[in-house]
């Protein structure tokens, strides 16, 4: 990879030394970063802060025009992505260790970033070619007279699914970056927490994932959100002679298509090359110089961990986003359908509630985040503290989720239809909860097999 063969450190280079002071970073070859990401780091902050509230102002003027829903789930979500730069800055205020620990973060680092530019280079080149060639197929896709009439052209239709593929693309792969981002710079901190306790290693590590998941989920809010919105306005749902509500979402499937063309390619090629490198770097060391696993004397050991960040994190945050985003669509396209075959009246709470929920996902999970701290306990079952904060979690998602199945799903034709929807949601949580013991019965050592 990368600056990798550069790297073969001595074993004794690993000891424990005089760490750095909190937060300062080594120098680090910014050329090797994504060109978009350097421009975005060396903007002027103002300028950048006045920028983004520029473009979150317009976007809430379309939630304004959408629905009191709307406003509430892109109000969330600007919070909980401040929180979400919040974790972020904090972690890279932490001490990150040795400079010899250092070093081996800045290799692993400069791999993974050189490696984003190749793949994602690739990515976006396919993905323009595949725009033109969605836009085609729509332009000789069959449209009925009623979305004729209501401006549901075909040139409409091809350059709105468009779009979409590209914004959900895009979002996927910044979804990606992000997980890779953080991961790189967070290795290093929880290994240099770890030197003074397992409390504070597993702050700083639940932090930074926590981070890469609140930009995951929200943004995933935000992408479809903002869409909705903007295809409400432009076809004039709700006007004389608009589309109606219940078609919008099928508008939406152009952005789950370009989130999951993303994520395929990232789960493929982050897979393979992790692989590769962890069985080269195995057959190499281990087998023709006798050298231990993970040893950093091999520089295949620093291709694998490049490997490991940017197949097991970057790869995982963007099919998530695809995951979490298809989910979504699906789910809002199940209820504009249901309304409409219910002849409910108000469609808009069955079509917003899969964004309502993901949108308090938002705000358990930062409440969750921050119950988790780094003060010493008289456990330090690592396991146990995490459990903790996922008990709140999981007890105010269940107060949130009911809640909004009250507000957003009751309708005076069946007044009790969303109590039954509350008691589904409730055999998946139960279901998630589960899953929590399994895996710890299954997978600690304190319990026989």
């Amino acid at each position: 990879g990368n600056g990798s063969g550069a790297i073969a450190l001595d074993i004794g280079d690993l000891e424990l030394g005089s760490a750095m002071a909190p937060g300062k970073m080594a120098a680090s070859d910014l050329t090797k970063m994504n060109p978009v990401v350097r421009c975005l780091i060396a903007m002027d902050r103002k300028l950048l802060l006045m920028g983004t509230a520029l473009v979150y102002g317009l976007v809430f003027f379309l939630g304004m025009m959408t629905s009191g829903i709307a406003v509430f789930v892109l109000a969330v979500c600007a919070a909980m992505l401040a929180f979400s730069f919040w974790l972020a800055n904090w972690v890279i205020r932490q001490d990150e260790g040795t400079p010899k620990m250092i070093g081996v973060s800045n290799a692993i680092r400069d791999g993974a970033e050189g490696y984003f530019s190749t793949q994602y280079g690739t990515i976006g080149k396919m993905a323009v070619v595949l725009t033109f060639g969605i836009y085609i197929v729509y332009m000789f896709r069959r449209v009925t007279d009623e979305q004729e009439q209501a401006g549901m052209t075909r040139p409409a239709l091809a350059m709105l699914t468009s779009l979409s593929f590209i914004l959900g693309a895009l979002c996927s792969a910044v979804a990606g970056y992000v997980g890779m981002w953080v991961s790189v710079r967070a290795n290093v901190r929880v290994a240099g927490a770890a030197r003074r306790g397992a409390g504070e290693a597993l702050q700083v590590a639940l932090r930074a994932g926590g981070f890469s998941a609140l930009i995951v989920v929200g943004m995933t809010v935000l992408g479809v959100c903002t869409l909705f919105c903007g295809f409400c306005v432009f076809f004039n749902v709700g006007g004389g002679g608009g589309v109606q509500i219940d078609q919008i979402p099928l508008l939406l499937v152009g952005y789950g298509f370009g989130a999951s063309f993303v994520a395929l390619f990232a789960q493929l090629g982050g897979g393979i090359y992790t692989k590769a490198a962890d069985v080269g770097a195995d057959l190499v060391g281990k087998i023709e110089k006798n050298i231990p696993e993970d040893d950093p004397r091999n520089p295949a050991v620093i291709a694998d961990l490049v490997g490991d960040n940017v197949g097991d994190c970057a790869a995982r945050g963007a099919d998530l986003f695809e995951s979490i985003a298809a989910e979504i669509i699906s789910a809002m396209i199940l209820g504009g359908t249901m309304a409409k075959q219910s002849n409910i009246e108000n469609a808009s709470g069955f079509i917003m509630f899969p964004l309502v929920v993901h949108t308090l996902d938002l705000v358990v999970s930062a409440a969750g985040i921050l119950s988790v701290n780094g003060k010493p306990s008289k456990s330090q079952d690592s396991y146990e503290i995490m459990k903790k904060g996922y008990n709140l979690a999981i007890g105010l998602a269940i107060i949130g989720f009911i809640l909004t199945c009250r507000l957003l799903l009751y309708t005076d034709s069946a007044p009790n239809a969303w109590q039954y929807f509350s008691a589904c949601g409730m055999v998946g949580v139960a279901t998630s909860y589960a899953f929590v013991f399994l895996s710890q019965y299954y997978t600690d050592y304190k319990y026989g097999p």
